[in-house]
C-alpha cells in the first residue's frame, strides 16, 4: 500500500476506535493503542515498520515536554528540587533494586537483572501525563507528584543509556577511557550552557522579531523550530530529547510568548502524541502474546503490582498522600515506559539481551501500557467509592438570596464582606483554599469552599440572582477563567474585579470585564500623594498632581489594551504615555505660574 494509503488507513482506524474507546469509558489512549495493535506489522500489517514510526512519533512526547516546561516557572521548578531528586530518585532505584532482585533470585546473571531493572523501573512520560490530562488531574496531589518523579526518570534514562556500553564491555576501563567520559560531560556541560544562554538572552529578541512580522505561518515554525532545534541539540549530546524540549519550555514560561507559543503547538502536540500511542500499539507482536499470554500477562502484572506497591509507598511516606490518592499515583507509574523500548533495543544491539527475551519484554512493557488505563478505571469505580477522599468536597450553598458573589475571600475580598455583612445585605463568598475557608468561619464568616471558575460552582452560588459578582481571586488564570464563565452565562451581573498586575488587567479587559482595580494601586497613590508633601508641596496641589497621574495612567491602560500582545506597541505607548504626562505636569505648573 502507498504511504497515502497507509496515511488514509490511519487516520479511518484513529477517527473510529478512539471515540468508541472514549464512549466505553476506557480513555483516548487504549482507543489509540487498539488502532495500533490492528493496523501494524502483526495485525493487518498495513504498516509495515512499527519502529520508524514510534521513532518518528516520540516528537510528540518532545511538544508534550515543552508544554509542560512552558507551565513551570524556573523559580517554581526550583521550588520542585527536593521531590524531584528526593522522591524521584528514591522511586527509580528502589525499583531497579527490587526487579533487579527478583531476576537474581530466579538464577539469572548479574547483566540481566542490571538491564531488566533500568528497563522496568521507568513509566511512560506521554503515557501518564496525557491520562492525568483527560482526567483534568494534573494540578491534584497525586498528579503534581507524578509529574515530579517522570521528570527525574527522563533524567535518569541518559546515565541507564550510557551505561549500557560499558556494561557490555565487562566493566572494562580501556574500552571507555577517562578521557571519552570526560568529553562527553564536557559536550553534554556545552549543550546545557548554549540552550540556557540561548533561551535568557537570545530566543526573546528573536521571537520578538518574527512576530513583529505578523505572519501567522512563519510564527508556528519559528515555535516548532525552537521545540525541534533544542531537542536535536539534546540529541547531538546524547540527552533526552524530551528533556531538552522541556528545558527550553521552562526557559521561556516567563516570557511574553508563553500563551502563543502554547496555542501553536497545541494542534501539532495532539496530533503526533495519538500517533506516538498508535506506535505503541504496532510494537506489539501479537504472535508472541497468542503463543504464550498468561506468562507475559502474569509478567505485565507483576511488574505493575510491584511498582504499585513501591510507588504507593513513596506517595504515602514521602509525599504526604492520602492512601487513596498514594495508591491511584502507583496505579498511574505502574506500566513501563517508552524509554523501556530504547533501552532493551539498545542491549539487544550490544548482545545483553537474547532477540527472543526483547520482543517479551516489548510485550510486557506494551501490555501494562495496555492494561494501566482498565487498572484506573476498576479503581476509580470501585475502590474510590468506598475510600474517603483525600479532597475535599465543594460545599453545598443554600444561602437563599444573594445581593453579591465574592470570589475569593482572602485579604482583599474579605474587605467587601465585612462591608456588606455591617450593612446586613446578603452575600455568598467562595473561596478555592479548604485552610482560610476553616480560619474565616472561625470569626463568624459565612464563606463557602468552592472553586468559582467552575459553572456548576457557580450556578449553585446563584451568580444569576446576583447584582454584583466581585472576583477577587488571587491566582490570575483562574481569574481569568472565572471571568470568561460569568460574562458568557451570566452576562446581567456586573463584575468588579481585582487585579494583580497591569498584565492581569489586560487579561481580564479580554475576558469582558468592564470595571477593575489594580490592587496597590490606590495604596500606591495616596503615598505618592503623602510623599510630594513631605517634599513641600501645598496638599491641594499634590492632589492635583496625583489626579493629574491617575487620569493619565487610566487613559494609557484603556489604549495598551488593544496591544498588549505586542511588546513593541507596549513600550512605544509607554514612552508616548510618559511624554504625555511630562507635558500635562509641565502645562499645570505654567498655568500655576500664571495664577
Amino acid at each position: 500500500m502507498s504511504p497515502l494509503g497507509q496515511l488514509v488507513v490511519l487516520f479511518l482506524v484513529a477517527v473510529i476506535a478512539v471515540p468508541l474507546f472514549k464512549r466505553a469509558g476506557l480513555g483516548a489512549l487504549l482507543g489509540y493503542i487498539a488502532a495500533g495493535m490492528l493496523i501494524g506489522p502483526y495485525g493487518l500489517g498495513v504498516v509495515g515498520d512499527a519502529d520508524n514510526m514510534l521513532h518518528f512519533s516520540e516528537s510528540g512526547v518532545v511538544l508534550l515536554m515543552f508544554v509542560i516546561g512552558l507551565e513551570l516557572q524556573f523559580s517554581r521548578l526550583r521550588a520542585l528540587r527536593k521531590p524531584i531528586f528526593g522522591l524521584g530518585s528514591l522511586q527509580v532505584l528502589s525499583a531497579m533494586a527490587v526487579i533487579g532482585g527478583l531476576v537474581l533470585m530466579a538464577g539469572q546473571t548479574t547483566t540481566l537483572a542490571i538491564v531488566l531493572g533500568c528497563g522496568l523501573a521507568l513509566s511512560s512520560t506521554a503515557f501518564v501525563l496525557q491520562l492525568l490530562a483527560e482526567k483534568k488531574e494534573l494540578a491534584t496531589g497525586h498528579g503534581r507528584l507524578a509529574f515530579t518523579i517522570l521528570l527525574f526518570q527522563d533524567m535518569a534514562a541518559v546515565p541507564m543509556l550510557a551505561f549500557l556500553p560499558f556494561l557490555a564491555s565487562g566493566g572494562n576501563a580501556d574500552d571507555m577511557s577517562w578521557q571519552d567520559m570526560l568529553v562527553d560531560a564536557g559536550r553534554i556541560a556545552l549543550t546545557f550552557g548554549a540552550i540556557i544562554i540561548a533561551g535568557r538572552y537570545l530566543l526573546r529578541h528573536c521571537l520578538r522579531f518574527i512576530h513583529a512580522a505578523r505572519v501567522r505561518e512563519v510564527s508556528i515554525a519559528a515555535a516548532l523550530l525552537v521545540v525541534s532545534g533544542t531537542a536535536y541539540l539534546m540529541e547531538i549530546a546524547g540527552l533526552s530529547m524530551a528533556l531538552g524540549a522541556f528545558v527550553a519550555g521552562v526557559l521561556l514560561a516567563d516570557s511574553e510568548f508563553r500563551h502563543q507559543l502554547e496555542a501553536d503547538i497545541e494542534p501539532f502536540k495532539g496530533l503526533l502524541l495519538g500517533l506516538f500511542f498508535i506506535s505503541v500499539g504496532m510494537t506489539l507482536n501479537l504472535n508472541r502474546v497468542l503463543s504464550d499470554p498468561l506468562v507475559l500477562f502474569a509478567c505485565a502484572a507483576g511488574l505493575m503490582l510491584i511498582k504499585t506497591l513501591l510507588i504507593a509507598s513513596i506517595g504515602h511516606w514521602g509525599g504526604k498522600l492520602g492512601g487513596a490518592s498514594a495508591l491511584h499515583l502507583g496505579l498511574l507509574l505502574s506500566q513501563g515506559g517508552e524509554f523501556g523500548f530504547v533501552i532493551f533495543s539498545l542491549a539487544g544491539q550490544l548482545d545483553l539481551i537474547e532477540r527472543d527475551l526483547r520482543e517479551q519484554l516489548v510485550a510486557v512493557v506494551t501490555i501494562s501500557m495496555v492494561l494501566t488505563p482498565l487498572a484506573l478505571f476498576v479503581f476509580e469505580r470501585l475502590v474510590v467509592r468506598f475510600a474517603p477522599s483525600d479532597k475535599k468536597p465543594f460545599d453545598e450553598i443554600n444561602d437563599g438570596r444573594t445581593g453579591a458573589v465574592i470570589a475569593g475571600f482572602g485579604r482583599f475580598g474579605q474587605i467587601s464582606g465585612r462591608v456588606l455583612g455591617s450593612l446586613k445585605i446578603p452575600f455568598t463568598a467562595l473561596d478555592v483554599n479548604p485552610e482560610q475557608v476553616d480560619v474565616v468561619r472561625r470569626f463568624g464568616n459565612k464563606v463557602h469552599y468552592g472553586d468559582a471558575s467552575q459553572i456548576d460552582v457557580l450556578n449553585a452560588a446563584r451568580v444569576a440572582d446576583a447584582k454584583v459578582f466581585i472576583l477577587a481571586i488571587d491566582d490570575i488564570d483562574a481569574s481569568v477563567r472565572a471571568a470568561r464563565l460569568v460574562r458568557q452565562n451570566f452576562p446581567e451581573v456586573r463584575i468588579l474585579a481585582r487585579a494583580r498586575n497591569r498584565r492581569h488587567a489586560h487579561l481580564l479587559m479580554d475576558a469582558g470585564v468592564r470595571w477593575l482595580v489594580r490592587e496597590t494601586y490606590h495604596s500606591s497613590l495616596f503615598m505618592a500623594e503623602e510623599m510630594l508633601v513631605g517634599l513641600g508641596k501645598e496638599r491641594q496641589e499634590a492632589g492635583e498632581l496625583i489626579g493629574l497621574f491617575r487620569d493619565a495612567d487610566e487613559r494609557n491602560l484603556a489604549r495598551q489594551h488593544g496591544m498588549h500582545h505586542d511588546p513593541a506597541k507596549i513600550l512605544q505607548s509607554a514612552k508616548e504615555a510618559a511624554d504625555e504626562l511630562r507635558q500635562l505636569f509641565e502645562q499645570d505648573q505654567e498655568e500655576r505660574g500664571k495664577d
